[in-house]
């Protein structure tokens, strides 16, 4: 008679966070304002504004978009303000700053908003392998929001992790 294999992990309490789970899945792209610059040097306001009234928005839907420059010029801010309020109606999210930027500002909004209160007291393992790289940015930010209220906080997987943080009770 073969004995029951019996997955203790699977039985115990502790809750797993995947942040490839929380990663917006929606494409990224970046909106360079090189293109709107004269000889790469200067932007001409009534033809960035003509540029802005008849370019095709519908490619940047429901996409997160960073803007940029890539050019070395100096762009008045109210360019970037004014290229914003074109992309509102249209993108998903987008910010000023690289693929980074956009990427850790999108965990940012993602972060803020997690009830803490499902965490309170447990044991948590944020998930540390996966297929998708998750900024680091993400798994401070996660364990500063985390540790005042879990009980402890591992990295890794349920099967091996590393102990990060474990609540001591005081008698």
């Amino acid at each position: 008679m073969q004995e029951e294999i019996i997955n203790k992990v699977a039985q115990s309490s502790l809750i797993t966070i995947d942040l490839e789970e929380w990663q917006d899945s929606k494409p990224q792209i970046i909106y360079d304002l090189k293109q709107n610059l004269f000889q790469e040097l200067i932007l001409k306001e009534k033809d960035f504004r003509d540029f802005l009234k008849n370019h095709d928005w519908s490619i940047y839907k429901d996409k997160n978009v960073a803007i940029i420059c890539s050019a070395d010029a100096i762009v008045p801010t109210w360019a970037y303000m004014l290229l914003a309020v074109y992309l509102e109606n249209v993108a998903n999210y987008f910010v000023f700053g690289t693929l980074e930027d956009l990427e850790k500002s999108l965990f940012q909004r993602k972060l803020a908003s997690i009830n803490i209160d499902e965490y309170k007291d447990k044991k948590v393992v944020i998930k540390g392998c996966g297929n998708i790289p998750i900024p680091t940015y993400a798994y401070v930010e996660l364990t500063r929001l985390l540790r005042p209220h879990v009980t402890s906080l591992m990295f890794g997987e349920p099967c091996s992790t590393v102990p990060l943080y474990k609540k001591m009770t005081r008698i």
